[in-house]
């Protein structure tokens, strides 16, 4: 308030055209601040991207760094308005103070953006399911990662939702492994159903022959056998794959003379006399 005072006496003793260039030369170093503050970001951006770093990571950084490099142009703003800077910085540290101890949840997203960038556990364009939401990683903010799910929603999930959470990346590896149950009577012939679910998997395109599918009985159910199916297939084919095997199975299955059973139950009446 002193240093503001000041100036202001200044002003008042200054010509108006002095003020007025004053103001004007504070306006440009703004402007020509600004416009210096975008380009060495942009540079950032460049060197990051020539090193192949992970785009998560450059848009993390060059969000930090514009912001820093903004408040500094502020200050030298003032500061050329012959308002003393110090105090003014000392009253910015302690008002950041306040604010932290008022925003200590933002400030657990900042640290938690902080963690996602360190240790990736997911990369731009990766299928997770991350804070209670499955979607595709769009961008990873200071205070919040963007996501956009199968349906085409844009979701905004807060980064210590997050990192105290359990994180699935669906995207880590090549493969997946689809795992179906498939029943069938009880009465039916065991190896006939076997070898028809493994002729169904050899003849799809998208099944992998390394690792080897596993078709084993998995459970002696109600009503009936029940096999366990895994075939193992390309993480970007998974669930059209999915999706046409249990088609194709059933389909065979019932051609070979199998049947798929569902619950049943008989009731028996009894008439009293």
């Amino acid at each position: 308030m002193e240093g503001l005072q000041e100036w202001m006496s200044e002003i008042e003793t200054a010509s108006a055209l002095a003020v007025a260039w004053q103001v004007l030369g504070a306006i440009l170093i703004f402007i020509i601040g600004r416009w210096i503050a975008k380009a060495l970001v942009r540079l950032i951006r460049n060197t990051m991207k020539k090193r192949e770093m992970d785009e998560l990571i450059i848009n993390f950084l060059a969000n930090i760094v514009y912001v820093v490099l903004l408040l500094s142009v502020v200050l030298i703003a003032i500061g050329y308005l012959g308002i003393a800077v110090t105090p003014l910085i000392a009253i910015l540290g302690g008002a950041a103070l306040a604010v932290g101890l008022a925003l200590q949840s933002s400030l657990s997203n900042f640290a938690a953006g902080l963690m996602l960038v360190g240790f990736r556990p997911f990369t731009r364009g990766d299928f997770v399911e991350a804070g209670g939401v499955s979607g595709t990683v769009r961008s990873v903010g200071i205070f919040q990662t963007e996501l956009k799910t199968p349906d085409n929603r844009h979701v905004v999930v807060p980064n210590s939702s997050i990192t105290s959470n359990p994180i699935t990346n669906y995207s880590s590896y090549d493969t997946r492994r689809i795992d179906l149950i498939i029943g069938v009577h009880y009465e039916d012939d065991l190896k006939l159903a076997r070898d028809t679910i493994s002729r169904v998997l050899s003849e799809h395109e998208n099944v992998l022959d390394d690792p080897a599918p596993t078709i084993m009985v998995m459970d002696l159910g109600d009503s009936s056998v029940d096999f366990a199916v895994r075939p193992w297939v390309n993480s970007d084919v998974f669930w059209p794959t999915r999706g046409e095997l249990l088609e194709q199975l059933k389909v065979e299955l019932e051609k070979a003379g199998c049947s798929i059973p569902f619950p049943q139950r008989d009731i028996h009446v009894y008439n009293e006399k």
